[in-house]
């Protein structure tokens, strides 16, 4: 079976409109491939910044790979969440980035957004917090049904993620 090792780190976000951020991941792959190691979903601590709109993370990720076919590509997807002063938490975005399909080391940045809701649903989380969320997260990563969403931007997520593969040219498959 070809192989693909993706190590790395969830680096930082920013651009948010709060500080005291962390970062729930996630991986997704196609039905022939099979995780062998590494776990698929983690969260980072919480960064609170006394400088800097960044909030920095250095979260690592160490995933192994094996597949019959490049049919159904990894790709992650990320929540972000603040955490405030009363301990609550607040979705603060959604977003989800492939997997770079070249070996090598890339810099990803991921964009982020978040349903709107309701005029009310608005007011409402000003007034006791909360956000809308999505009940399923597969529309994060999935085009299906997600033009139907009314969504803002928040901010970007940055990664490092390198890539290494193994065996592709024995299938026949030129990376």
């Amino acid at each position: 079976m070809a192989e693909v090792h993706i190590i790395g780190q969830i680096i930082s976000a920013s651009n948010f409109p709060e500080k005291s951020l962390f970062c729930k991941w996630g991986i997704s792959a196609g039905s022939a491939w099979r995780l062998l190691s590494g776990p698929s979903e983690g969260q980072t601590q919480v960064d609170n910044p006394s400088f800097g709109e960044k909030a920095y993370f250095c979260h690592p990720f160490d995933l192994h790979f094996a597949t019959k076919g490049i049919q159904g590509w990894p790709k992650f997807y990320f929540q972000v969440w603040h955490h405030d002063w009363l301990g609550r938490n607040e979705l603060f975005g959604y977003g989800f980035c492939h997997v770079p399909s070249t070996a090598g080391s890339h810099e990803l940045e991921v964009v982020t957004w978040r349903p709107c809701g309701s005029f009310s649903e608005q007011f409402k989380s000003q007034l006791v917090g909360g956000a809308a969320h999505l009940c399923n997260l597969d529309l994060v990563f999935n085009q299906q049904n997600r033009y139907m969403l009314q969504t803002e931007s928040m901010g970007k997520l940055h990664l490092i993620c390198n890539v290494i593969t193994r065996n592709f040219d024995k299938f026949g498959v030129q990376m």
